[in-house]
């Protein structure tokens, strides 16, 4: 209970964009969930530090912390929980540019999945459906650079995500006009990037959502376009963040 409770307050400082913060959550709930001897709390544990790392760019460490959840006897047992693994180690090699080794992770992540059962799990895993797999691996071929190929996924993920999950709406939306603006399409990224703002949760503390607009803003401005409806969404769109 003690590891759950500080893994859910480490992801709000993940979503935050508060890793120093994240890191303080989890260094207790390692110590709990070793305490517990439960491999599902552990591998709750793990899923986080990966995560964490990642944002801090400590891509080893991301990948080092995906081998323990890969590792983890409830990931033997249980395909959703071992694609899961797979995916994050895929995240982490894929900012390493390990290329190869990234889509070979990448596959396994996919394949596994199509194995896993519709069966009961912790809350915390409900996000973990099809869109996220998607979405996970759009995030993947945008990082490979595949542009193209990343807005195809985050097309697939936006139209099968469910309802309820808006923070992880708005914050995949951010994404696709990244990848749109990435690919010279300005006015479209600039039309996308206006759905992810009025999607996001007022309040809600998604920084990620935020930052990555931010980034769709440099990429426009870089341009150096003159676009009226570019320029004016450059202007607008520093009041977001």
């Amino acid at each position: 209970m003690a590891a759950d409770a500080s893994s859910s307050a480490a992801f709000a400082a993940i979503d935050a964009k508060s890793p120093r913060r994240a890191r303080t959550h989890l260094e207790r709930a390692v110590t709990f969930a070793g305490l517990s001897g439960d491999s599902e709390t552990q591998y709750h544990v793990w899923n986080c530090l990966a995560m964490t790392a990642c944002q801090r760019e400590d891509f080893t460490e991301g990948a080092a912390a995906a081998g323990v959840m890969k590792g983890a006897s409830i990931a033997r047992r249980d395909p959703l929980y071992l694609s899961l693994a797979h995916m994050r180690n895929a995240r982490a090699l894929a900012r390493m540019n390990q290329t190869s080794d990234t889509l070979r992770a990448l596959s396994t992540s996919e394949k596994v999945y199509a194995r896993a059962e519709g069966k009961q799990r912790p809350a915390w895993l409900a996000f973990y459906d099809q869109s996220e797999v998607d979405g996970l691996a759009a995030d993947i071929w945008f990082q490979l650079g595949d542009y193209g190929r990343a807005e195809a996924f985050f097309h697939r993920t936006l139209a099968g995500i469910r309802p309820d999950l808006v923070r992880n709406r708005a914050l995949y939306v951010s994404h696709l006009a990244l990848a749109q603006a990435h690919q010279g399409e300005l006015e479209m990224a600039c039309a996308t990037g206006v759905n992810a703002y009025e999607l996001l949760p007022k309040g809600s503390g998604s920084k990620r959502t935020t930052d990555a607009l931010k980034k769709v803003r440099g990429v426009l401005a870089a341009s150096g376009t003159r676009a009226p409806e570019v320029t004016h969404w450059i202007e607008r769109s520093q009041l977001w963040s």
